[in-house]
């Protein structure tokens, strides 16, 4: 679904890197959502790792802070849930780099930011800056229990913002779904579980965040949304809302900044998502070669050819 959304998005960019003819083109334009699942089958890659999350609670503001235990159903951007994605490797020993996440419900705009170590300054530092690149107002944050957010810094900054703050159950991660899903194809997808520990890397993190992946995840990649879940016997039926970009999200939804949206409406129009790809893998090639590597699980290499019926 959200590659069908995409190709229209594209394809004035598919003409100019690629030869097709008017058929293909036509063909490309009205293929079907399951129609492109069979045809890239053999190309997706199922790699299940398990993750053990580093989080520890946070009991100084725990009773002061709302626990939200309700179904989100933001109706306009700005409610968000947050986390923190370790690069810790294989140890959790020392001071490392940690991703945060912050994606808005209504629209699923996300950004995130560097920090080394979960320091309580550094996380409302990085918070601070996600909210003024925000093409919204930031009206609240939904995270879990850990002591990097339940604390006096990030009430504070809440409180003078007059943004709600709201926490999830102890050990229910279905609490916070939209940033779990985040944090697998925003963060672990692209940077692996490889260990980052200096301020070099760090740096080299927040400046892809804030620069190609914001535009490459924001503006040209459609998402879609869960609208509700309908028993059909004994199987569950997913609904799902149209595949649009959380661009495309946010200027529907009438709450956006006008000033920003219009920038970023510039940048859709003008920049070549092919070369936008280009400048990600790079700057990724130069982080990954930050990362520290006794410290870092071994790397297993991809294969560079699709397998053939006759090698399965």
């Amino acid at each position: 679904m959200r590659l069908r959304a995409l190709i229209p998005l594209w394809m004035p960019w598919v003409r100019k890197h690629f030869r097709l003819s008017a058929e293909l083109e036509r063909q490309l334009l009205a293929i079907s959502p399951r129609q492109i699942d069979r045809r890239l089958r053999a190309y997706k890659v199922a790699d299940k790792k398990r993750i053990y999350g580093g989080t520890r609670p946070g009991r100084l503001l725990k009773h002061h802070i709302p626990l939200r235990v309700d179904r989100w159903d933001a109706r306009l951007p700005g409610f968000t849930e947050v986390d923190l994605v370790a690069h810790s490797g294989n140890s959790g020993q020392g001071e490392f780099a940690y991703t945060l996440n912050v994606t808005d419900v209504y629209s699923g705009w996300t950004e995130s930011r560097a920090v080394l170590g979960r320091g309580q300054a550094g996380v409302v530092q990085a918070l601070e800056e996600i909210a003024q690149a925000l093409p919204f107002r930031l009206l609240g944050i939904d995270t879990d229990n850990g002591s990097e957010f339940l604390n006096w810094h990030a009430g504070r900054w809440c409180a003078r913002r007059q943004i709600q703050f709201t926490r999830g159950r102890p050990y229910k991660k279905d609490d916070n779904a939209h940033i779990e899903q985040k944090n697998w194809t925003h963060v672990r997808k692209l940077l692996g579980w490889e260990r980052y520990d200096t301020a070099q890397a760090v740096e080299a993190l927040s400046d892809l965040y804030r620069q190609e992946l914001r535009l490459w995840m924001n503006v040209f990649q459609p998402s879609v949304k869960l609208l509700r879940k309908v028993r059909v016997g004994a199987r569950l039926r997913r609904v799902y809302d149209t595949a649009r970009t959380p661009l495309a999200g946010v200027k529907d939804s009438g709450e956006g900044q006008a000033e920003a949206l219009a920038r970023l409406q510039a940048q859709q129009a003008s920049l070549d998502p092919f070369e936008l790809d280009r400048r990600i893998q790079e700057k990724l090639g130069a982080i990954y070669e930050l990362a520290h590597r006794r410290l870092s699980p071994s790397r297993v290499p991809l294969p560079r050819r699709l397998p053939t019926r006759r090698s399965r």
